[in-house]
């Protein structure tokens, strides 16, 4: 479904360990809006809701709903930080674009 590189997986436990909320892991899914059509959507997550896929990625769990699993099916996220940028990265074979910022597609 979705695999996070190693740089993603350490910064996404960094985060849910020094979250202010306890939370059981990441929800990323796809919105409409951006400069391309759709946009990507990251946030901590306390449990999966019904209809959830979810998927256990070397202990981070990432809850993905119904709707946008067709569109993240088979995406890596990766993370970098350079003096440029800091931040998820998206890699989805299901865009047929990508805006500049990496955040939006269609």
């Amino acid at each position: 479904m979705i695999s996070l590189t190693p740089d993603a997986l350490s910064a996404a436990k960094t985060i849910l360990a020094n979250a202010k909320t306890p939370a059981e892991g990441l929800r990323i899914q796809v919105e409409a809006g951006g400069c391309s059509g759709f946009q990507y959507k990251m946030e901590l997550e306390t449990e999966a809701r019904e209809g959830d896929e979810v998927v256990d990625a070397d202990g981070v769990k990432i809850f993905i709903d119904d709707i946008s699993a067709d569109h993240l099916r088979g995406m890596k996220v990766d993370f970098v930080s350079s003096l440029e940028r800091s931040g998820f990265v998206y890699e989805n074979p299901n865009a047929t674009a990508q805006c500049g910022c990496g955040k939006s597609f269609a």
